[in-house]
């Protein structure tokens, strides 16, 4: 690099705290030579905490204000877990780097009143904490005696409700548990046939100012290959279906031989419709199989779930 600094802007949840010090870390065995500061801030979605998420908007809650601090030559990445990335970017930057995915799956964490139960087998009525439209739409298909209700906070206080009985049960990803060294507190990994995870869930994303080749260079050695053909499939298709991350959209991806095997979901808030179906392609050619698999839902309905949606949870309506 032509400076010998690099600036990392990250959220300064504990989650994302952990997450940029392992981006900080990783580099610099990578990069001996390199001074690597953290300039760490709060974003809209960590601010405003008594308003479930797709109320308040769902373009760059938790990116914006980092986006602005590369923007004005502040900082010169960003890292963000990447289902919390927009699949469209503002004007000059770009997602410089995808690293190697956690299991991407969603977990259930329980009440220890519940210890002896599964998802399958939680009572009527049993209180399940999420605030993920995605997670709640399949589980309401799949499990309509439970009842959901909104959960915000960071992880650690999303727990500490759960402990104090407010809930009986929180989805939470199983990724961000085991990064905050919590992955005890996993009671059961949901099954992609229940529940499949958010796009880019799992990863991390590091987005830099576009035409910065020195900077590309630097963070090039975290890329992960496998990993970021999987999340670039995913985000295609998210954004083929112009979802934010605050739509009830999931995906799981995975490897057959050279073939990349993407699954899409898009369903209705209250559960009663849902879409599913697969494509598979080429795993050099990643963003095709998004777009394929786009269109096949769209055929079969999605558009006009999606639009309902939009005219329910957009801000203003």
């Amino acid at each position: 690099m032509a400076s010998s600094t690099l600036r990392i802007a990250s959220r300064r949840s504990q989650l994302a705290m952990v997450q940029t010090h392992w981006v900080r870390d990783e580099l610099s065995r990578a990069h001996p030579e390199l001074t690597i500061a953290i300039e760490a801030m709060a974003t809209q979605g960590d601010k405003i905490l008594d308003v479930a998420l797709a109320k308040i908007g769902d373009k760059g809650l938790f990116t914006k204000e980092l986006e602005a601090q590369m923007l004005v030559d502040r900082a010169d990445i960003a890292v963000h877990s990447l289902k919390d990335l927009p699949t469209n970017l503002p004007e000059g930057l770009i997602l410089g780097c995808i690293t190697e995915r956690e299991d991407p799956a969603d977990a259930l964490v329980v009440h220890e009143r519940h210890r002896e139960l599964s998802l399958a087998t939680l009572p009527e009525g049993s209180v399940v904490g999420t605030s993920s439209l995605r997670r709640l739409a399949q589980l309401r298909h799949h499990y309509p005696h439970l009842v959901f209700k909104d959960v915000r906070g960071n992880v650690i206080t999303r727990l500490e409700k759960l402990d104090a009985g407010v809930y009986d049960c929180l989805i939470l990803a199983a990724a961000g548990l085991t990064r905050l060294g919590l992955g005890a507190r996993i009671h059961e990994l949901i099954d992609p046939s229940i529940s499949l995870h958010a796009v880019g869930q799992g990863a991390l994303g590091i987005e830099c100012r576009a035409g910065d080749q020195a900077v590309l260079d630097t963070i090039g050695v975290l890329e992960h290959r496998p990993t970021a053909r999987r999340c670039l499939a995913e985000r295609s298709f998210l954004r083929s279906l112009e979802g934010g991350c605050q739509v009830p959209i999931g995906v799981n991806t995975h490897f057959e031989n050279d073939e990349l095997v993407l699954t899409g979901m898009v369903a209705s808030i209250d559960g009663q419709r849902l879409l599913r179906d697969s494509c598979r392609g080429p795993a050099s050619d990643p963003e095709a199989i998004g777009l394929a698999l786009a269109g096949t839902l769209r055929s079969q309905g999605a558009g006009e779930i999606l639009e309902e949606i939009f005219a329910t949870v957009r801000p203003g309506s």
